[in-house]
C-alpha cells in the first residue's frame, strides 16, 4: 500500500470526540476514515458539519458496527493509526442492558484487536477508557463544604493517578475496564503499539450530552432552553473537566510519542485546576445566562464517584503535554456554541438530543 493511501481511522468518529479529532486531522491534510453505526443522537449532524468543510475530499465515512469484523478488515488494513472511540457510553444503559453493553464495549474491542493482531505491521492504537475503572472511590474520606466535596487527605488534592487500584463498578465499568485491560495485554503479548487513556469528563463543541454522559453540555442545553435540571445527589460531587481541544492535543502527543506510550495507560483530565462541582458549574452558568431553571434533586446513582480528579503527571512528564484551556473559558466556548447551534435551527428541541 503506497504511503499516500494511508489514513487515520476513528471508530465512533461521528460522536463528539471523534468529530473534533477528525476536524483537527483533516485541517492538517490527513486522510481520515470514520467508522460509526450512527446509533447516537446528534451524530448525523456532526457528519453533515464535517462534510460541509473544504477538506471533505479527504474524509471517508464507513457506516458499520465495531462488532462487524468483515467491515473492519478492509478499513484497518491501510490504517496508519487508529483511535478507538466507539462505545456504549452510559452507566444507566449498561444497567438496563448489560449484555449489549458487554457486546459493544468488550467484544467490539476484542474484534478490533484481533484484526490488528493479524496485520504484519499493525498501526498505532489509542483507546479511550474511563475513570470508572477505579470504581466509586468510596475508600477516600471526604469533607463537605457548601458547594463541594474535598478529600480529607491533602495528598489526594493532586488527583488519582495510574497507580490507583482498579475496581470495576457497574456493567459499564466492567466492560470498559475489561477492554482497557485487553488493550494493554495485547500490547504486552503481541507487541501492538497501543495506548490507553483513562479519561475524566471531556466537554466542548459538538457534544450532545444527556444526564448520563456529557453532563456539562446537557446542563448548558437545559439552562439556555430553560428546562428543569435533575441533579442526582446533592450536586457537590466533583469532576475535573478537560476541554476537547486539549484532549485532541493529548491524542496527538501520544501518537507522536508512540514508542514511549505503547503498552501504558494514562489518567487524562483537566486536573485540579479544572475541577468543579455540579453546583459550582451551575452557578457559573447562571452568571453567563442571567438565570438558571429550577433544580430537582433526585437519589444518588449507584456507583457514582463523589470526588474524582485526574493526576496527569505521568503523561505530562513523558510527552510534555499540558492542558491550556481554563475551565471557565471552556464552558463559555461551549455555552456560545450551544446558543448558536440552537439559533441556527440545527435542532428544534432539547428532546431531539437528550433522549
Amino acid at each position: 500500500m503506497s504511503k499516500e493511501l494511508k489514513h487515520t481511522v476513528i471508530t465512533g468518529g461521528a460522536g463528539f470526540i471523534g468529530t473534533n479529532l477528525a476536524h483537527r486531522l483533516l485541517k492538517t491534510g490527513e486522510t481520515v476514515t470514520i467508522i460509526d453505526n450512527l446509533s447516537r443522537s446528534g451524530v448525523k449532524q456532526n457528519l453533515e458539519w464535517l462534510q460541509k468543510n473544504s477538506y471533505s475530499n479527504n474524509l471517508r465515512i464507513k457506516i458499520a458496527d465495531i462488532r462487524d469484523r468483515d467491515a473492519l478488515v478492509p478499513v484497518l488494513n491501510s490504517a496508519s493509526s487508529v483511535f478507538h472511540l466507539a462505545a456504549q457510553v452510559a452507566v444507566t444503559s449498561s444497567l438496563l442492558d448489560p449484555m449489549e453493553d458487554f457486546d459493544v464495549n468488550l467484544k467490539g474491542t476484542l474484534t478490533l484487536l484481533e484484526v490488528l493482531r493479524s496485520m504484519k505491521e499493525p498501526p498505532f492504537l489509542l483507546f479511550t477508557s474511563t475513570n470508572k475503572v477505579y470504581g466509586n472511590l468510596g475508600n477516600i474520606q471526604l469533607k463537605e463544604n457548601s458547594t463541594r466535596f474535598t478529600p480529607v487527605d491533602s495528598s489526594l488534592d493532586t488527583g488519582i493517578n495510574e497507580s490507583h487500584s482498579l475496581d470495576f463498578h457497574s456493567p459499564y465499568g466492567c466492560s470498559k475496564g475489561g477492554a482497557d485491560q485487553y488493550i494493554l495485554d495485547y500490547a504486552r503479548t503481541y507487541n501492538l503499539p497501543a495506548t490507553v487513556f483513562r479519561m475524566s469528563c471531556i466537554y466542548g463543541p459538538h457534544q450532545f450530552g444527556n444526564e448520563d454522559q456529557g453532563w456539562v453540555a446537557h446542563f448548558i442545553f437545559r439552562v439556555i432552553q430553560n428546562q428543569k435540571i435533575i441533579i442526582f445527589g446533592n450536586g457537590k460531587q466533583v469532576r475535573d473537566l478537560l476541554f476537547i481541544d486539549d484532549l485532541i492535543d493529548a491524542f496527538l502527543c501520544a501518537r507522536e510519542n508512540k514508542s514511549l506510550c505503547a503498552g501504558r495507560a494514562f489518567t487524562i483530565g483537566g486536573g485540579r485546576q479544572c475541577a468543579v462541582s455540579i453546583l459550582e458549574l451551575l452557578e457559573y452558568l447562571k452568571s453567563i445566562n442571567g438565570s438558571i431553571p429550577s433544580l430537582h434533586f433526585d437519589s444518588w446513582r449507584t456507583g457514582d464517584q463523589l470526588y474524582y480528579v485526574s493526576d496527569t503527571t505521568s503523561f505530562r512528564n513523558l510527552t510534555g503535554w499540558n492542558n491550556k484551556v481554563p475551565v471557565q473559558d471552556g464552558i463559555q466556548k461551549l455555552y456560545y456554541w450551544v446558543q448558536n447551534h440552537i439559533k441556527s435551527n440545527s435542532i428544534n428541541t432539547i428532546g431531539a438530543i437528550v433522549q
